[in-house]
This record gives structure tokens, sequence and C-alpha cells, in this order.
């Protein structure tokens, strides 16, 4: 077996032939400490049955589920981490005896402090850190910093929550509160993952005063290259970011510390724009950041791709090396950032700036502080936008955008009240409505040919847009409901593909992003959950009620015999799609056939790999078994256009054999 021994922290990486569980595998809990953590749990659990409805429930809820899904799920992977069990039962039943007393002492305490959040994505409660300065008061704004985790394949709730009440981390400014995310594990908060970090900071702004022009992105290791992502993605949210080595981009780092030929398809190389932060550096004339590296340390390579991308937008990043310090931070180097950050912070981010950079492959990041894109003419091509303010309008230069907004709050706009905005796009100039008398001021625009208009698309018209553009991975990154067939499969041969695979990404969801999803047959999917959740339909017309509702509606064409895309015509017995596509029973939402998060376990190795792995549709031939990497052998797959339509991939373009 050969091993490929990666940078510290990321990962250790096997062919895929090799590929170890992950998380590993737990120990098994000796009976009677077994018994003491199940009375415990069933104590708190009569508690929590008491304190239904109180606001406070998820910061008690979130130390009974961490030892309940360790037992469940056999993630106790050391000896003390049954004793860290017994700790957070003893302090999440403290938390509920005080709930009833009416008390709630943690939500006033300073120092190291856990807390929890119900998600909208699985209804799962997740787990976030707090440290909080002994001088903290409610008499004033705070400024926040969040910091991203280093990997551990052993963070479970349990050890990661375990370690919050008792490790401050590696920055604890005065000045600031800090938030660690759990990020639902080791997936350097991508997905699922990157929903928790704006999940958790609702939830922390509901419980402190938080001053939203304050608010920082930091982290090291899977956490910097979070941060990375987080920075590049959405500059338009922070007033610093502070990524300390990590990883910035896909495949150069995979070729540096995987050594293996990497072949990706033509559609992996598409989608590695999704999370690539290279792609995305000229965002960061939005943001003020500052990396860090260790000088021995390989993963200095992250700095020095996001130092080669910005160089091509014109901007020098501010690197503070270490010297002679491998992965870890040097102490110089950490007075030295502390001082930046600090008098950045002081500053706080301009919401609204006279001149913006924005680029993107996506509509999921679609804003930059007062410009919205709303449409791109090509998905995972590079879509530009930048904007400045002159005198009484604005100077706009787009390409590969079919519209936009600008939009300016209370108190915002840059105009006399009386002002009749021009908007200079591309050369072409579009007078806009005047700004509201609360000084705010929004106007949409356009693109009907060469032509720019003011307005916005049809809100009817099925397009793609922001949380409705692909691929199949946006679906999990909002509320989702597994649908699964009660009926009798109209193409037999595929039946045991489908519980196969169905199963598999009920697991691998716990495994990876710690939550049970919900799941429901196809006989009780109610109209709540229709309007409220992108559905996730398993088996084909015939098995699956849901599906067979629908099926004259979607792209793909789907009989007892054959599956037809396009021209394309594969036996229904040993073929099925993969698909992502507006649900005809709420086109706000979406509708997924036959997939769960596409990467697997192969890419679990390396966070770099956890990127999609299945554009918006693919068909699969059943009768190639899925392995670590592929659900089957893809004969075929490709994107939707920006209305969804149908644009098979061209045959020089189409799927190798699996």
């Amino acid at each position: 077996m050969r091993v490929l021994i990666a940078a510290p922290l990321l990962c250790v990486s096997l062919f895929a032939a090799d590929v170890r569980p992950l998380p590993p595998p737990g120990i098994d809990v000796p009976a009677n400490q077994k018994a003491q953590l199940e009375e415990g749990l069933k104590r708190l659990s009569a508690s929590i049955d008491q304190l239904q409805g109180s606001k406070l429930l998820p910061d008690v809820l979130v130390f009974r589920d961490a030892v309940r899904t360790a037992l469940e799920n056999k993630e106790f992977f050391r000896q003390e981490d049954i004793g860290k069990a017994r700790d957070l039962l003893r302090e999440g039943q403290q938390r509920a005896d005080a709930l009833m007393e009416g008390r709630a002492p943690w939500t006033t305490a300073t120092g190291l402090v856990v807390r929890g959040y119900i998600s909208k994505i699985d209804k799962s409660v997740q787990p976030y850190g707090l440290v909080i300065p002994a001088s903290f008061t409610r008499d004033r704004k705070w400024r926040l910093d969040t910091w991203f985790i280093g990997r551990s394949e052993m963070s479970s709730q349990v050890n990661f929550m375990y370690d919050r009440m008792r490790n401050p981390g590696e920055f604890t400014p005065s000045n600031a509160i800090m938030v660690h995310p759990y990020g639902r594990y080791c997936n350097a908060n991508k997905f699922a993952g990157e929903i928790d970090l704006f999940e958790v900071l609702e939830a922390v702004k509901k419980q402190y005063p938080i001053d939203e022009n304050r608010i920082l992105v930091r982290g090291f290791s899977m956490g910097g290259a979070a941060a990375w992502h987080f920075a590049a993605h959405y500059a338009g949210e922070w007033a610093a970011a502070a990524p300390g080595a990590g990883f910035s981009e896909s495949a150069d780092f995979l070729k540096v510390y995987e050594r293996e030929t990497i072949k990706p398809t033509w559609w992996e190389e598409k989608l590695y724009h999704m999370y690539d932060a290279t792609d995305y550096a000229a965002n960061l004339f939005n943001l003020p950041t500052v990396a860090y590296s260790g000088e021995i340390d390989g993963q200095i390579q992250a700095a020095r791709m996001m130092e080669k991308a910005l160089a091509g937008e014109g901007m020098t990043l501010k690197h503070v090396i270490g010297p002679q310090t491998p992965h870890r931070y040097h102490p110089d180097s950490k007075v030295e950032i502390a001082n930046i950050l600090d008098a950045i912070a002081e500053k706080g981010r301009e919401p609204y700036p006279s001149k913006i950079r924005f680029t993107t492959f996506t509509l999921r990041y679609n804003r930059m502080k007062w410009v919205t894109v709303d449409a791109i003419d090509e998905h995972w091509e590079r879509a530009r936008l930048d904007a400045e303010l002159v005198k009484d309008g604005v100077q706009v230069k787009a390409s590969n955008v079919g519209a936009f907004t600008l939009k300016f709050g209370p108190g915002g706009v840059p105009f006399d009240l009386d002002a009749k905005p021009a908007v200079i796009i591309n050369g072409q100039r579009v007078v806009a409505a005047g700004p509201s008398t609360d000084g705010s001021w929004t106007a949409s625009f356009r693109r009907t040919g060469d032509k720019w208009v003011s307005g916005s698309f049809a809100g009817n018209e099925l397009r793609k847009k922001h949380g409705l553009q692909g691929p199949v991975d946006d679906a999990f990154m909002d509320s989702f409901v597994f649908v699964k067939p009660t009926g009798a499969p109209a193409a037999p041969g595929i039946a045991k593909w489908v519980a196969a695979e169905q199963a598999h990404a009920i697991t691998e969801w716990r495994r990876q992003y710690r939550g049970d999803p919900q799941v429901r047959d196809d006989t009780s999917v109610t109209d709540a959950e229709i309007a409220a959740s992108n559905l996730v339909l398993w088996g084909d017309p015939g098995s699956n009620k849901v599906l067979a509702r629908i099926a004259d509606k979607l792209p793909v064409k789907w009989s007892a015999a054959d599956l037809v895309v396009g021209s394309h015509k594969y036996s229904a017995e040993t073929h099925a799609p993969i698909l992502i596509y507006p649900n005809p029973l709420n086109p706000n939402k979406y509708v997924v056939l036959n997939s769960g998060f596409t990467f697997r376990e192969y890419d679990y190795l390396n966070n770099a790999r956890q990127v999609s792995k299945i554009p918006d549709w693919a068909i699969v031939d059943t009768t190639v078994p899925p392995n670590e990497r592929f659900p089957g052998k893809i004969v075929n797959a490709g994107f939707f256009g920006e209305t969804w339509e149908l644009k098979p991939a061209p045959a020089s373009k189409r799927a190798a054999a699996r």
C-alpha cells in the first residue's frame, strides 16, 4: 500500500483502492461506562422535554446530541473521549436545571462558552465556541473575529466542544469576541460547512451586541483554507481577513501534495471555479487581507498562489512570513498580525466604497457590497463587474453579466435626493429612478441583446439565479428532504443501485456533515415541505410518486424502457439520471434525482478534493458498481443553460469510461 503524506494537519491521502474510513473507526465503550452515559442521556432528555419552547434550548440540546450521536455512531476514538462525554452531560444537565429555575448563567459568562443553534439545512443542532473577553459589557457593539479550525479527523462534536470549553485558541484579542465555528466536521468549511458560518453568525448576533462592520475572518491550516474561501468569495462582508497556510485552490495544491497525475473531467475542471480562491482574487480589492505562512512550511504554496493571482490584478498581497518556521505561527508574526488587524478593525468595514471590483463564476456568489449580479451569460466562465461612483451617477464595466442591481441602504445613497442618477454601462447611458427620502437607492438593469435597459427580469421567468443555479451539491446548502420510493420500480434493473446510493447518501451525510437527513416516504411529503425545502427524489417515475407527478416537466425523459437526454437514448434497465432542476411543484426550490453530495470517500482524505464531482446532470451506467470516487460509470454529463435548458456536452467532451 502506497501512502502519500500531505502537509501537517491537512490529511494523509491514499490511492482509491486503499481508502481508509473517515472519520476513523471508534473504540468499543465498556458496558459500565456506556450504561453511565445512557443514564445521563435519559435524565437530560427528560429535562429537555420540560423545556420545549425555550429560545435557549439549543444551548442544552447541543450537549445531549453530541453524546447521543457519539454513542450511536461509534465516535469515541480514544478512552479519554468517554470522560469528555461525561463532562458534557454534566454541563448540559446543569444548564437544563438552571433554565427550569429561570436562569441562564452561560449567557452572561465571560471566558470560554459553548453554545448551539438549530440548522435550517437538516434541523440538526450544531455547536460553536466563544471566547468572551473579561471586559465584555452590553452597552456597546463588539468586534467579532471568526476562527476556522484546523483539520482533525477525530473532531467529533464531543471532542470539539470539550476543546472549546478549555482551549482559548491561537488568538484572544481583548477587544473582540472570538467565535469558533465547528464547520460540520472536517470539510474546510465547504458546502454545509460554509453555511454553518452564516448560521453561527446569525445565532451570535441574536445573543451579543455585534458591530456588523467589524467582523473578521481568520484561520490556520485547514482553517486557513476556509479563511481564503470566505475572504475571496464574500469579500464585501468582512472588515478584514487573515488566512494562515492552508490551500487556496485545488489543482496545483493536489499536484504538489499528492504527487499523482490528476485527470479531472471537463466538468470537474469547470467546477473548480466554485471554490478556487485564486479565481476570485480580484475581490480582495474590497477587503483588507493579511496572509501568514511559515518560511519552511509547504503550505506557503497557498499564499504564493494568491500572490500570483493578485499580481495579475495589479495588487500586492501583504504576506507575513515566520522566519525558519514550519507549520505554526512564529511568535513575532503573531504580534505583527494582531497589530495590523487591530488597526484595520478600528477603522471598520466601509459598506459603500466609491469603487468596487467584483468577479464570480456562479450566482451562488453574486454580491459585493452595493453591487449584486442577478444573471450571468454563461455559468462557470468568468463574470466581471467593476463599478465606480462618479458625479451624479455610476460608471459600470461588465462582462459575462446579463443583469445586476445597485443597492444603497437607508442613509447610504451618495446622490442628492432630487438626483436622477445616470448609470453608464459599458459606455451606454441608462437613466435610473432617483433615491428615496430615507436616503436609500435601488436600481436594477438587464441586457436585451446589446442594449442595457432599466429593470430586472420577470420574477416568474425560469432562469438561473442566486440559490437556484446548480450544481447538484448546491441543493445541500439549504433545507432539503430525502424522499424515499414506496412503489414498484418501472425499471427494476436500477432498483438495487437506487437503494444502495440512497443508503450511502444518508450514512455519509451523517459521517461528513454531522446531521441526519430529513427522510420521508413519497406518500407523506407535505405541501409545507415542498414550499420550504429542496426535494431529493430517489427511484424512478414508477417507484417514486412525487417523481411521477413531475416527470413530464423535467428535461430528461424517463420511461420504463428508455432514458432520453436530448438526442441520446439509454436503457432504463441499466442507466439512471442524477440531476438538479427547479422543482416544477415549487420553482423557487430544487428537485434532485438520485444523489446526495457528490464527492466520495477518496475525496474525504484531502480537503482540496472536496469539491463538486457532478455538474447539473449526469447519466450513470449502473452495471458498473459504485466505488470510492464515483456512483457508477458516468456516460454523459453536462450543465443546463441559463434558462435551465438542456445543453448536452459536445461529443468531444463526453465522459470517458469510469
